[in-house]
């Protein structure tokens, strides 16, 4: 059965940092095609990063890019997502999310939730200016 868990939100100031965590289970982090994403209240779930199992390079929101950063520990099966010099409209409910895939994902599939099978339940990030 595969699971996802977040943790790692929190509140912090403009210009702050969070690491989130995204441990999985059932299956290893490292066969699954995995993102993140988030969702501001009244607003549609929007893909932050997307990472294929081909070891390329993934793919990031223009709106993260240059402050978020994917990586994942197959030791530990965890996906993170490092966000630094945040923004009070990076405020939202971030979720991970993962698929089985043989085949990298295209940009626009890997930023679209519909790519993507198993979610965790979030990880809520506020950021007061």
């Amino acid at each position: 059965q595969v699971q996802l868990v977040e943790s790692g939100g929190g509140s912090v100031q403009a210009g702050g940092s969070l690491r989130l965590s995204c441990a999985a289970s059932g299956y290893r982090v490292s066969s699954y095609c995995m993102g993140w994403f988030r969702q501001a209240p009244a607003k549609e779930r929007e893909g932050v990063v997307g990472v294929s199992t081909d070891g390329g390079s993934p793919y990031y929101a223009d709106s993260v890019k240059g402050r978020f950063t994917i990586s994942q520990d197959n030791a530990k099966n965890t996906l993170y997502l490092q966000m630094n010099s945040l923004k009070p409209e990076d405020t939202a409910m971030y979720y991970c999310a993962s698929v089985p895939c043989v085949f990298r994902l295209t940009y626009i599939q890997a930023l679209r939730a519909g790519t993507y099978r198993y979610w965790g339940q979030g990880t809520q990030v506020t950021v007061s200016s």
